[in-house]
């Protein structure tokens, strides 16, 4: 019997969930490293956004359904499923914010974090 490996470590996380977004066309994908932050309540953000709910239910299903697969988990909390506008996906020392276009632009979670690492992903065209 073959054993699944179970990878629930921040930086497998963080790039399993980057591949299932870039997977689904989102845009402007980001982490932001908050390990270095004092009281910070987790290790990374990941942000990225897309142009209608539509893709960012597809973005949403895409990162559970990866992430579940490749490392063997299931997030721990998720938020704003039923309005697509902002959807939080909770891996404890991962946490996952897709966005409407225009609810990122409110928002601005970038900036509120603006002392973290930033590091920009390449969204597959």
């Amino acid at each position: 019997m073959v054993k699944k490996v179970v990878r629930d470590d921040a930086d497998s996380i963080l790039k399993n969930v980057v591949e299932a977004m870039q997977e689904k066309k989102a845009r402007q994908i980001i982490s932001l490293d908050l390990s270095e932050m004092p009281n910070a309540v987790t290790k990374y953000f990941v942000i990225c956004h897309a142009p209608s709910r539509i893709q960012v239910d597809a973005i949403y299903d895409n990162v559970v359904e990866f992430v579940q697969k490749q490392c063997g988990i299931k997030p721990y909390h998720r938020e704003g499923v039923e309005n697509s506008e902002w959807i939080l996906i909770d891996y404890i020392d991962t946490v996952v914010h897709i966005f409407l276009e225009d609810i990122r632009t409110f928002y601005h979670l970038e900036e509120l974090w603006a002392d973290a690492d930033l590091k920009e992903y390449d969204s597959e065209e």
